[in-house]
């Protein structure tokens, strides 16, 4: 998690309230404190006349920068966590890895087709967003709700490593498909609202370049220089705890950023909203539940499953967002779902991280914090 000091605790406990005591006062209240950065964010986008248009004016691979910032700051002391000489193991797991890209590349984008064709079959443009928002597969913030949820750090670095491989080369194909051959098949109409996916190579592989490649090479190299200098008990107990904060302050400044750009739109709109969140509800409970139980299934470690349940869960907003502006345009309703994707993400798995720590003592008794002292460790 945030890699702060854990409190003891309080002898005779029920357990449950004992593994919410490991938790540092920063991860207790996370809930919290995102509901707080929300209301902020709101707030801030209603109350300073041009705000938004002042956060949009300079962007980072079609993100806005304190945006770009804000992703960067958060996902740096995650990426630093990994211990990069394991990741061999994890490329072994044929099975983890298989699961991955079948969920996230086969069960997810047609998940959300589906959703996104029986709630919304009367507004395409938005529809059409929330298939673009199942397209991209997250790079990003999985990589937090992973951590947060003491998931496998190494494995959740491959499978973020292959779906930005896969993203590169695959998002523009699945457009084609689920935007224009698919509903043309199914006899769905146009699909697209008449308007085709152009979205280029480079501007792919540059948000993951920007968004995945940065962090990874500053945290492969702090901790690379930084096990060879003091070796890797002093990083792990005295480097890490000192940086893990970081990586929520980072997400909460994301957060009040992502609010302020767009509180004013979704305020003015809560009714499109509403019909918008509607099927990402569904589609994150769905993804991350099926997940977790074919990881269960599969005979997978608490560890292990986690991670695949979040990777398949989570999204790509970065990516959504700019592709809806760039060929739908700033005001299109595609770029009102690509918006509305990630607000709706952040609380929902902020809750499937509670969710999966309950899910840990209910079906990995042996692997809570109380008896297993590794995963207290690497929490």
């Amino acid at each position: 998690m945030s890699d702060t000091v854990y409190e003891s605790p309080r002898p005779g406990a029920p357990e449950d309230a004992a593994v919410l005591q490991r938790l540092s006062t920063l991860d207790r209240f996370l809930p919290v404190w995102i509901v707080a950065a929300m209301v902020l964010g709101l707030l801030l986008g209603r109350l300073v006349p041009g705000l938004d248009d002042a956060l949009a004016r300079v962007e980072v691979g079609s993100v806005s920068l304190p945006i770009a910032v804000g992703l960067l700051v958060m996902m740096y002391p995650v990426l630093a966590k990994v211990r990069y000489d394991e990741l061999g193991h994890v490329t072994a797991d044929k099975r983890l890895l298989g699961a991955s890209i079948f969920l996230n590349w086969v069960v997810g984008p047609a998940l959300m087709f589906a959703l996104a064709w029986l709630t919304l079959p009367d507004l395409p443009e938005y529809r059409t967003g929330l298939i673009i928002v199942g397209l991209a597969r997250c790079i990003a913030m999985v990589l937090i709700w992973n951590d947060l949820a003491c998931g496998d750090r190494e494995a959740a670095a491959i499978l973020v490593a292959i779906n930005s491989v896969f993203q590169i080369v695959a998002f523009a194909g699945l457009g084609y498909f689920y935007l224009e051959l698919l509903p043309g098949w199914l006899g769905l109409g146009d699909g697209a609202a008449g308007a085709g996916l152009d979205v280029s190579v480079w501007e792919i592989a540059q948000s993951v370049l920007i968004f995945l490649g940065i962090p990874l090479l500053a945290g492969f190299l702090t901790r690379t220089f930084g096990e060879r200098a003091k070796g890797r008990d002093w990083y792990e107990t005295r480097f890490l705890p000192k940086i893990g904060p970081v990586a929520l302050y980072g997400l909460l400044f994301t957060i009040v950023i992502l609010f302020a750009l767009q509180g004013d739109t979704i305020t003015n709109q809560p009714l499109d909203v509403a019909r918008i969140a509607l099927p990402l509800l569904a589609y994150f409970a769905l993804m991350w539940a099926g997940s977790f139980a074919l990881g269960v299934g599969l005979g997978m470690t608490y560890e292990r499953t986690t991670t695949l349940a979040f990777t398949a869960a989570g999204n790509n907003f970065e990516l959504a967002i700019a592709v809806a502006i760039g060929v739908f345009g700033v005001t299109s309703g595609q770029a009102l779902a690509g918006v509305v994707g990630p607000l709706i993400e952040v609380p929902v798995l902020v809750a499937l991280v509670y969710v999966a720590l309950w899910a840990r003592r209910r079906f990995y008794p042996a692997n809570t914090p109380a008896t297993s002292p590794d995963s207290e460790v690497r929490a």
